[in-house]
């Protein structure tokens, strides 16, 4: 017979290293709007699963997608003037 053990320790021994670096956090701090933009739009088409949607129900949807769109465009607006010095010719 063999004995299971768990492996519990071999997962989480390399806890300590694997924290988020500074750079990651800013990273995510920086793509937090679409990242709850994106929640939002969940949690509004999750309403809709099990009913028929109503027309608030539609404008809640539709309103969700353009904030998450909005959310993005900023984000690689954003990005985009990181990325280029010089701006503009």
């Amino acid at each position: 017979m063999e004995h299971i053990v768990t492996v519990q320790d071999a997962v989480t021994a390399f806890a300590d290293w694997a924290e988020p670096t500074d750079v990651e956090l800013d990273a995510i701090e920086e793509e937090m709007p679409a990242i709850l933009a994106a929640v939002d739009l969940l949690d509004a088409q999750i309403i809709t699963l099990d009913r028929t949607p109503s027309e608030l129900d539609v404008q809640r949807v539709r309103r969700a997608r353009r904030r998450l769109l909005a959310a993005r465009r900023e984000l690689a607006n954003r990005s985009a003037g990181v990325n280029q010095p010089g701006g503009a010719a």
